[in-house]
């Protein structure tokens, strides 16, 4: 048995400047930004809701969400047997494409550990 939750909302920006892309968002959503660490600008996080994110990215913008799970692998088996495909690993998580065309990530806990709000499989 694992648990898995939505974690995140990354809004993924292609060729854009970073910290103006966050400055965008974090008015747009009213949550003020962290600042940019690399590629990626962190948005203030609010309780009970996904954290949500900036990224620069060299594919085509888009928004993706990020589910964590307290067991990556299985939580990937769930999802590929529900019909959706390994994209890439990267270091820690997997990228992954549903039956829809959209991507999505499937990640380590990201609030602490995963509690009664989890779904358990």
């Amino acid at each position: 048995m694992h648990k898995s939750r939505l974690c995140a909302i990354g809004i993924d920006c292609q060729d854009a400047d970073l910290e103006l892309a966050a400055e965008f968002w974090a008015k747009a959503l009213g949550r003020p930004s962290k600042g940019v660490d690399g590629s990626y600008a962190g948005l203030e996080d609010r309780a009970n809701q996904p954290i949500v994110f900036v990224q620069k990215v060299t594919h085509p913008s888009r928004v993706h969400l990020d589910i964590e799970s307290d067991d990556v692998d299985a939580e990937v088996e769930r999802l590929v047997a529900l019909g959706a495909k390994r994209v890439q690993q990267v270091a820690t998580w997997w990228v992954l494409e549903a039956p829809t065309g959209h991507r999505f990530c499937v990640v380590k806990p990201q609030r602490g550990p995963l509690g009664d709000d989890a779904s358990k499989w």
